[in-house]
């Protein structure tokens, strides 16, 4: 199912045992846009440490209720290898976290994240890779939400609008569609597939696209107090001339 980050944000995680907090951001691998780790705010539980959990651990999504079912104890959550608040996310945290829970590494291309429903597509180059690798000692594939969110889009010809939600499929966890909000009329969404993109500039926070002001100007309108359907994302797929990411027939 396709969801809005903006409505899970602030779901409560549902432990066996208990509640462990709410959800805060996301960190996502920006070669797949897979979201790799879930923040959660522990509120004054846990309230001097940061505490990421992976969608490998979760159940249920309860819409009426706003919980994610975890399938993992308070204990083992407050047991997990402790993250600083203030830095990104090292590999070294990755090895120790995944080792703790006994997942697989899904740098070394091991995944256990389901990805039948993702869509293939080769990552878009990416500018300043190495001023962003410099800058911290974290894993430089890791982007938070909360970072992407307001990074501005760009056509061929100029500025477009903004990011203003990401778009998330619960089978596999992957980052759909980028929502952004037009420059000249920012009642009006619109949403971009990461297959779309054509590159990325993380240090300038900018997102090019090989498309014009007006194709994206013209393009189907979404609704965001709407779900997602499947005739709309036909219908926006055939629009950008691009071939739809579920089989034939689904």
């Amino acid at each position: 199912m396709l969801r809005q980050f903006s409505d899970l944000k602030n779901f409560a995680l549902a432990a066996r045992d208990g509640e462990v907090g709410k959800v805060k951001e996301l960190y996502f691998d920006d070669q797949s846009w897979i979201v790799r780790y879930v923040v959660v705010d522990t509120g004054r539980w846990l309230s001097t440490r940061k505490v990421l959990l992976a969608p490998q651990a979760f159940g249920l999504i309860d819409e009426d209720s706003q919980f994610i079912a975890v399938h993992l104890t308070r204990q083992q959550i407050e047991d997990s290898p402790p993250i600083e608040t203030n830095k990104p996310v090292s590999r070294q945290h990755e090895e120790d976290f995944h080792r703790y829970y006994g997942y697989p590494a899904y740098w070394l291309g091991i995944d256990t994240v389901a990805l039948t429903g993702m869509p293939a597509f080769a990552p878009p180059p990416v500018e300043n890779r190495a001023a962003s690798a410099s800058r911290s000692s974290g894993d430089p594939h890791l982007r938070s939400t909360e970072e992407v969110d307001g990074y501005t889009i760009h056509a061929r010809d100029g500025e477009i609008g903004r990011v203003t939600d990401f778009i998330v499929d619960d089978d596999g966890w992957g980052i759909r569609y980028l929502a952004v909000s037009l420059s000249w009329l920012p009642a009006r969404k619109i949403l971009l597939a990461p297959g779309w993109i054509d590159r990325v500039s993380w240090d300038d926070m900018q997102v090019f696209v090989p498309l014009t002001r007006d194709t994206i100007k013209e393009a189907p309108e979404w609704d965001d107090a709407e779900p997602i359907n499947r005739a709309f994302e036909e219908r926006l797929f055939a629009y950008y001339g691009q071939h739809g990411y579920w089989p034939v027939g689904v």
